[in-house]
């Protein structure tokens, strides 16, 4: 997003905002919590005109920035096959996004399930998101890769003529579902370098690291479910947490740690996802907002939201109150 959105802007600033480093090295395993991406989208809005970017994003993508799953998908044998791999093993690069491949009477609908406020930032992301979609089939298939239609749940943007010129078909914006439908025929195409074989293999290996991932979503999970719970009550303490899910302070922090997380960093997660999520609703002054994120006094959380966000929570809220 950051190199698509051009070259006036500070894309080291814009990458070091969401706590990345520059020069750090790739790494396609690590993830961001969705808010923080979805912040640095806005950033972007507001320092230039956003309108085609997700498609030039979408257009950028390559299957090798996706490891095991972008080789899976290049060795299935057909691209309805390659899809059914996305629905199947996305969990493997995403935690926030669900794919369908959903029956229908002109085809098949690929369908995109992303939960959350239709905030700026996600609205940005997902229409990114069924760009690449059909970038990465365009560089697997023998023969041009063109949907029946594109759906897209939110209203659109000034100017559609840049989404239809790209998807090469109508841009449904103001559905009811996002969603990118094929026809028979487009799935059933033959993929260059499709082999029965290694796509197999490659299967076993997702099999592989899909069930390693869900142990670690599960822990994950119920630890931030449970810090939430006891935020009210001020900063949790790990050996409470660990009670309360059956497991020794040193059992809990050893599995955390082999999945590379820390209680420290999930506690700074929950406390910065629940309070971005009650700001953006009214019915919470900042006091409260303070005491159910765990502070003692308004002044704490403050300086503790600019830390993560770089603004105030009063201005945070102003901020998503215009979008």
């Amino acid at each position: 997003m950051v190199a698509a959105a051009g070259a006036d802007l500070d894309a080291r600033a814009l990458v070091a905002s969401i706590g990345l480093d520059p020069d750090g090295a790739w790494d396609p395993k690590a993830m961001l919590p969705d808010t923080t991406y979805y912040d640095l989208l806005e950033r972007i809005a507001g320092l230039t005109d956003v309108t085609d970017l997700p498609l030039r994003v979408g257009a950028s993508m390559r299957l090798d920035e996706y490891g095991a799953l972008g080789l899976a998908f290049k060795a299935a044998t057909t691209l309805g096959a390659s899809y059914a791999r996305v629905e199947r093993y996305a969990r493997l690069w995403t935690s926030v996004v669900d794919y369908e491949l959903r029956p229908d009477r002109r085809g098949t609908f690929f369908v995109l399930h992303r939960s959350g406020a239709r905030r700026l930032g996600l609205r940005l992301s997902n229409e990114a998101t069924l760009a690449s979609s059909v970038s990465l089939a365009r560089q697997v298939s023998r023969d041009p890769v063109t949907p029946l239609e594109v759906h897209v749940q939110h209203g659109a943007p000034g100017s559609v003529a840049a989404h239809e010129d790209w998807f090469g078909c109508p841009v449904c914006f103001g559905s009811d579902i996002d969603a990118i439908l094929f026809s028979p025929e487009t799935l059933a195409q033959p993929n260059i370098l499709g082999d029965a074989g290694i796509s197999r293999y490659l299967a076993s290996h997702l099999e592989a690291e899909l069930a390693e991932i869900s142990e670690e979503v599960t822990l994950v999970s119920q630890t931030k479910d449970a810090i939430a719970q006891a935020l009210s009550e001020g900063a949790p303490k790990m050996a409470d947490i660990a009670r309360g899910l059956g497991l020794s302070a040193r059992s809990f922090h050893r599995r955390l740690s082999e999945h590379g997380m820390s209680f420290q960093t999930l506690t700074e997660q929950t406390r910065r996802e629940l309070a971005e999520g009650l700001l953006r609703e009214d019915g919470h002054s900042l006091a409260e907002i303070a005491f159910l994120t765990g502070f003692s006094e308004q002044s704490a959380f403050t300086r503790a939201f600019k830390r993560w966000v770089g603004m105030t929570p009063a201005s945070y809220r102003k901020a998503r109150a215009g979008l």
